[in-house]
């Protein structure tokens, strides 16, 4: 099987990269392995130098990575940019901390001595999404070998060349061949590789199908695993908030990515006092969004990664309006080259239509108005997904309610859900289990070992 890179401003090929072998697979298992065993021995400075200098060597070839992103899957180069710097900062950021993060813990108990050691497990595999190609890899990277771990990247077919140069990005600064690899690997394959015994454990960020696939083989092997599914984030609008930071915060919410993140806000539950007022202004600068050329510095939102994403969130569209959803704006896939679908609102969207019970992972606003907010609050507790959700407000005691009472992994006030080094990132339900980055993060992947002196 190949590998394609496709363009989805032009639907144009880019490159083509052939699969690995079973023979390649097996020499690349293999080597994992022996390195492992040197990897886990060395101190928390001799990662953190090399992590330093990789952070370094993707610092100085940030504008050809972001132009990588941008060609392979839509984004705009100005969010390319961004994902890079965040790369960046997130591999300094465990260099820095990883030690203090994984350091002894002393617990007192009737022993002389006892307490908690954090040790590496081993190879771990990471079945990656296309989305944040740069992103959602280097938050695996990047703690699990601080840590100790050796990694195993099977990125998704459609970033070859995003995975092509990570792959090569961490030999090039100096790391043993062995701490981190790429395969290309289809998922006929993954099967065979979970199962193996020199794989410890597996982390996959993706759709819930693909989680469940992922969580029944490494059950099925005893393996450790981490998910990180979808969401259907509430962005919710509370009675005392201020709609003209709101507004704009609303959109970025909805198109960042081009609509494309597991943690966008997708539901805009609205207390009925601030409806219309929210509404009108959220449809008028959704109307305004640029959407073109992501190579283009004025452009907000680029493409859809593919045809069949784009043929996706229009069918979800058109199902909603033919069952009784109020079109606001956009839901028209528009004719010409290219992926692109324009920034769409919704209204009065019934429960049993797609965009009433479906993730829609594109530029799709569903907006519902309530009475208050705790009724804005089962709203969004009314879902299967529990990755984040956002409260909008000025009055405190509307804030406090809110991370209270929505089910989630991660509740944000007057911000934009977002991913960072510092905070732990994951949800519940059926948006997965376990945490990435973050003290809890980096201990995903390592044995607490407890230990007892007499």
């Amino acid at each position: 099987m190949s590998f394609t890179s496709i363009n989805p401003t032009t639907g144009k090929v880019i490159k083509e990269y052939p699969g690995h072998t079973p023979e390649e697979i097996e020499t690349a298992l293999a080597v994992s392995a022996t390195a492992f065993v040197q990897w886990r021995d060395t101190s928390f400075k001799e990662r953190g130098d090399l992590m330093n200098r990789a952070a370094d060597l993707l610092e100085s070839e940030l504008s050809t990575v972001a132009e990588l992103l941008t060609a392979e899957m839509g984004k705009t180069l100005t969010s390319a940019k961004g994902e890079v710097n965040k790369c960046i900062g997130t591999m300094h950021y465990y260099a820095e901390h990883a030690e203090s993060m994984l350091a002894d813990e002393i617990i007192a108990s009737s022993a002389s001595r006892s307490g908690i050691r954090y040790e590496p497990l081993g190879a771990v595999l990471a079945v990656m999404p296309w989305n944040f190609a740069m992103w959602q890899a280097i938050r695996f990277i990047a703690p699990s070998i601080m840590a100790g771990n050796v990694g195993i990247l099977k990125h998704a077919s459609n970033v070859p060349g995003t995975a092509k140069y990570l792959g090569e990005l961490f030999l090039r600064a100096g790391f043993p061949v062995g701490v981190f690899a790429n395969l290309f690997l289809d998922h006929d394959a993954l099967a065979q590789i979970i199962a193996d015994d020199r794989i410890a454990a597996v982390t996959l960020t993706g759709s819930e199908g693909a989680g469940k696939i992922v969580g029944q083989l490494a059950g099925a092997n005893l393996k450790k695993c981490v998910l990180e599914l979808g969401g259907s984030d509430a962005f919710i609008v509370a009675a005392s908030a201020d709609l003209e930071r709101t507004i704009p915060l609303a959109v970025t919410a909805r198109v960042q990515n081009n609509g494309q993140s597991c943690i966008a806000a997708k539901r805009f539950i609205v207390v009925k006092e601030r409806a219309d007022d929210f509404l009108k202004g959220f449809v008028e600068a959704m109307s305004a969004v640029v959407v073109g050329d992501p190579m283009d510095p004025a452009t907000v939102m680029g493409p859809l990664v593919n045809a069949s994403q784009r043929d996706q969130i229009d069918e979800q569209v058109q199902d909603s309006v033919a069952k009784g959803a109020t079109l606001h704006t956009g839901g028209k896939k528009p004719e010409g080259n290219g992926f692109f679908y324009p920034p769409t609102v919704l209204s009065n969207v019934p429960r049993d239509s797609r965009a009433g019970c479906e993730e829609l992972f594109g530029p799709v606003a569903v907006v519902e108005i309530v009475n208050s907010l705790d009724e804005a609050i089962e709203l969004a507790n009314d879902s299967p997904w529990g990755l984040g959700g956002s409260i909008w407000a000025t009055d405190q005691d509307e804030i406090e309610k809110a991370i209270e009472g929505i089910e989630a992994g991660m509740i944000f006030a007057n911000a934009v859900v977002a991913s960072m080094p510092e905070l732990p990132f994951g949800g519940i339900k059926r948006s997965g289990y376990g945490r990435e980055l973050s003290t809890q993060g980096i201990r995903e992947f390592t044995n607490i070992k407890s230990f007892y002196i007499s």
